[in-house]
C-alpha cells in the first residue's frame, strides 16, 4: 500500500508540499545527459545533488534531440509544483526556463509538442507556445489526466485518477479520433495504475502500478505489442528497475538508452529522486516475452 501518499499527494497537478530548508542552485553542466556519468543495469540515482537531492524532484525527461531536460520540483525557493528546464548550448547544459506545472511534462515524439495532461504547448522558434487545450474529448470533468504520452502515429495513451486508476487509449483512425477507451486487463490489473509511456513506434508500453507478485509497492510494468496488434501480458521489469519503494512515472530517452523514473525514496520526508538505467533491460524483456509467447 502507499502508506506515504495520500489521493490527492499522488495525483493531483497542483500539490502542497512541505518546504525544503534549502534554495536550489543549478550549475551549469557539461557534456551528453547533463554530464552524467551513465548508468548500466541497475538503476542509479540522476544526477545526484544537483537535480536529485533531499527534495522533492520527479518526472525527469530529456525533449526528443537530447538537448534539453525538464523536471519537476517543490519546496525551496519554489512554492507550488515547477517544471524547470535546461538547454545545451554547444557542450553546456544550463537553466533556461521555469514554470508552474500544469500536467506532467511529455513530448510528441518529433519534439515539436510538449504535452501536459489534456493540454499541451507547441514549440516556437527557441520556446514554447502558450498551453492549450486538446480536443474536447479530452476535457471531461469526470475525468482526472495526470499524463498523456503519444506515439509518432498520433496514438494517445493516458491515465484517469478519477475512474479507479485507468490508463486509456486514443488512436487516431483515417484522421479523425474516436472516444478514448479503457485498455484491458493487461494494463488496467491492480492499483494505483498511472503515468504510461509508450514507445514512438508503439511497439511497447510501460506503466506502473501496484500488483500482486510485486517488490512490495508501484513497481514499472511493461508489454510489448504482438504480431496481431493485441498487447502482451504484462511483466513486471525486474529488481535492476524496481525496488521496494514507489517506483513509477518512466520515460525513455529518444535516442532509446535510458529509462528514467521516479523513486520515493524517503517520501514521509517528501525525498523523491529520479532514477535511470540502461534500456538494454527493454531489448531483454522482449526477446523474453518472444520466447514465452
Amino acid at each position: 500500500m502507499h502508506s506515504y501518499w495520500t489521493r490527492s499527494a499522488l495525483f493531483f497537478s497542483v500539490l502542497a508540499v512541505t518546504a525544503i530548508s534549502h534554495a536550489r542552485e543549478f550549475p551549469e553542466l557539461q557534456g551528453p545527459y547533463m554530464g552524467q556519468a551513465v548508468p548500466g543495469n541497475r538503476a542509479e540515482v540522476f544526477a545526484p545533488d544537483i537535480v536529485s537531492t533531499d527534495g522533492w524532484e520527479v518526472e525527469g525527461v530529456f525533449a526528443p534531440g537530447m538537448r534539453e531536460f525538464y523536471f519537476t520540483t517543490n519546496g525551496g525557493e519554489y512554492k507550488v509544483p515547477t517544471v524547470v528546464g535546461f538547454r545545451q548550448e554547444g557542450d553546456i547544459w544550463k537553466k533556461y526556463t521555469e514554470f508552474q506545472r500544469d500536467g506532467e511534462v511529455t513530448f510528441s515524439p518529433d519534439g515539436q509538442r510538449m504535452h501536459m495532461a489534456e493540454g499541451y504547448r507547441d514549440r516556437v522558434g527557441n520556446g514554447w507556445s502558450e498551453r492549450k487545450e486538446l480536443d474536447p474529448i479530452f476535457q471531461r470533468e469526470d475525468w482526472g489526466i495526470m499524463r498523456l504520452s503519444a506515439s509518432a502515429k498520433g496514438t494517445y495513451v493516458f491515465d484517469d485518477y478519477k475512474s479507479e486508476d485507468l490508463i486509456r487509449i486514443s488512436p487516431l483512425v483515417g484522421g479523425e479520433r474516436p472516444e478514448p477507451v479503457a485498455m484491458g486487463p493487461v494494463v488496467n490489473t491492480g492499483e494505483w495504475t498511472a503515468h504510461p509511456f509508450i514507445a514512438p513506434d508503439e511497439s511497447y508500453l510501460i506503466w506502473d502500478s501496484e500488483r500482486e507478485g510485486g517488490f512490495g509497492d508501484s513497481d514499472l510494468y511493461i508489454s510489448f505489442r504482438q504480431p496481431d496488434e493485441s498487447w502482451g501480458p504484462a511483466i513486471n521489469m525486474g529488481k535492476g528497475v524496481n525496488s521496494d519503494k514507489w517506483d513509477a512515472y518512466a520515460t525513455v530517452t529518444s535516442d532509446g538508452k535510458y529509462l528514467l523514473f521516479n523513486r520515493g525514496v524517503d517520501p514521509e520526508n517528501n525525498n523523491i529522486d529520479i532514477y535511470w538505467v540502461s534500456a538494454d533491460i527493454i531489448s531483454q524483456l522482449k526477446t523474453k516475452d518472444l520466447q514465452e509467447n
